[in-house]
């Protein structure tokens, strides 16, 4: 309660029809009334909805497999007492599952208030997807709509001893079993809240509870799926996911002993597998953490992630056309990782050049006629960093490139002509590199945007340059003689730095000719509109118009 309210009507209200439902709560030992607000249900709806109550279970699992046995429908779908469901949900995913005689139909999933669904799954409806080259492995929740006579064909249940993540066997059993699996993307079938208090037992859950549910699930994943590409796609999940969480931001700070078993444990995992497969498939921050853990390497780790909340993500070395992240623990003897393990491998990483790239000065410097601007920038780059560039571009950044603040060129895309000259140099601290630039500007009227062009791991990345910190020189003019320009250097609505130069005025003579090229038409009505003028001014001077020779 209050959640359970709004949970029930969204059931009783489904567009199926109540003759087509059948709900079956059950009442785990609650204390808030919820028990009450049940059978107040079960009294207005007594040929829809059924109530059991028992002690509480200490999870979802025993309600979950109690209801099934009192279950009667064609399939089965379950909802937790927190959530609700859009009116159509049912019926569109039972519509699914008859049209393509699906034993599995996964509606679409959304979060609310701040609750974290992964969405990847859903950007288009499909009626066959696979476990195994699908996003279908990062939604395990028991949300979806199974066919009972695959449940009861082999004896699906949920295991009752696991805290958390006592969906997941039940789930990935279904989905391995399943003829076929297809999702309903085209509309939000099930909306999952996140409590006020984040009360939710997936938030309760302590660190070690977490980590042996993991591995129990990983054990039993690995049991119905051998080793081999399809098992690597599923445990990649785990490796992501639940156990990345244990290496986050509270991880410093947590006792020590529990430090050394949380990396214990992720080893023993990691030890079984942990193939190549899913190295390589992973971002290279989660990547790392797995195996600084998988090492014992716990202050290295703990600076990993502590550096990283703080100062933001490593700078990255450039070698022979690769790109490693300089985690703590990179090429140290001490620790003996691979190489591999620091290395983007197929990553798009915009937001992270984002992030380190910064306006360090900024300044115009003027010789006779000439302006030239010069900046340096401080980019998270070291090593071979001679394909470097800061270029003046005239388009807007995508939308697309807003959230990460950078973007990742496609191969084919053409670039801004080069700016100026560049020269590069160590950072003081020896975490970056500094570009010096030196760009002449043109006799133009435009708006640029500065940005930063860097080649990581094969791939062209482009930077707008952040200025929001930095005082912008005054504006300048300059130009030849009789014909002056303008130029500023501004920092736009988003933070980053535009070259706006404009003339000033027209040279003089300019007005003459564009009227020697006016068409005829214009000039005649220029004529009558001076002639019209100066008859109003002889009216004011209280003249009359002259007439015969004298008006001409």
């Amino acid at each position: 309660m209050p959640y359970l309210t709004e949970c029930l009507n969204s059931l009783v209200g489904q567009s199926i029809g109540r003759e087509r439902l059948e709900i079956v709560a059950v009442d785990d030992g609650s204390t808030d009334d919820s028990g009450i607000e049940l059978d107040r249900f079960a009294a207005l709806y007594p040929d829809t909805v059924k109530v059991l109550h028992q002690p509480n279970s200490g999870g979802p699992a025993a309600p979950s497999n109690r209801a099934l046995e009192v279950a009667t429908g064609r399939y089965v779908y379950f909802i937790g007492s927190d959530d609700y469901l859009g009116e159509e949900a049912l019926e569109r995913m039972v519509d699914c599952g008859d049209k393509h005689g699906s034993d599995v139909v996964v509606g679409k999933m959304v979060g609310t208030n701040g609750r974290y669904v992964h969405q990847a799954l859903y950007k288009k409806s499909d009626p066959d997807v696979s476990l195994y080259d699908s996003a279908l492995p990062f939604t395990l929740a028991n949300t979806k709509l199974f066919r009972r006579e695959l449940v009861e064909k082999y004896k699906l249940r949920f295991p009752e001893h696991l805290p958390v993540g006592s969906d997941q066997p039940f789930t990935i059993e279904a989905c391995v079993r399943a003829k076929k699996i297809s999702v309903v993307a085209d509309y939000t079938c099930y909306y999952a809240v996140k409590r006020g208090d984040a009360s939710n037992i997936t938030y309760r859950a302590d660190h070690l509870a977490r980590l042996r549910a993991a591995g129990e699930i990983m054990d039993f994943t690995a049991g119905l799926v051998e080793a081999g590409p399809e098992r690597d796609a599923l445990l990649r999940r785990h490796f992501t996911w639940e156990l990345a969480k244990l290496v986050q931001d509270d991880f410093p700070a947590l006792d020590r002993e529990l430090q050394r078993q949380i990396c214990a444990g992720i080893g023993r995992l990691a030890d079984v597998y942990f193939t190549d497969g899913i190295r390589d498939a992973m971002d290279v921050k989660r990547r790392v953490r797995i195996a600084l853990a998988r090492a014992g390497a716990i202050d290295e780790l703990a600076e990993a992630i502590s550096a990283e909340k703080e100062h933001g993500a490593p700078p990255f070395v450039l070698e022979d056309g690769r790109a490693f992240a300089r985690y703590p623990g990179f090429r140290d003897p001490r620790i003996g990782l691979a190489d591999r393990v620091y290395e983007l491998v197929g990553e798009s990483v915009p937001g992270r050049l984002a992030q380190g790239t910064l306006l360090l000065a900024s300044a115009w410097e003027q010789r006779d006629e000439a302006l030239t601007y010069t900046l340096s920038v401080r980019v998270p780059v070291l090593g071979e960093v001679g394909g470097s560039s800061v270029r003046l571009a005239t388009k807007a950044m995508p939308k697309s490139a807003d959230k990460p603040g950078a973007r990742r060129m496609k191969a084919d895309q053409a670039l801004p002509p080069a700016a100026g000259e560049v020269t590069a140099e160590p950072s003081e601290d020896g975490a970056a590199t500094v570009l010096h630039v030196r760009v002449p500007l043109e006799y133009v009227t435009a708006k640029r945007g500065v940005r930063v062009y860097l080649d990581v791991a094969g791939s062209t990345y482009e930077i707008p340059v952040r200025g929001k910190d930095l005082p912008m020189p005054l504006a300048r003019r300059w130009g030849r003689e009789g014909d002056p320009y303008r130029a500023s250097a501004v920092v736009n609505d988003k933070g980053r730095v535009v070259i706006d130069t404009a003339r000033m005025y027209p040279p003089k003579g300019a007005l003459l000719l564009r009227a020697l090229k006016a068409p005829a038409r214009k000039l005649k009505s220029l004529a009558v509109r001076a002639r019209a003028a100066g008859v109003r001014k002889l009216k004011s001077a209280g003249l009359k118009k002259p007439t015969g020779s004298k008006r001409k």
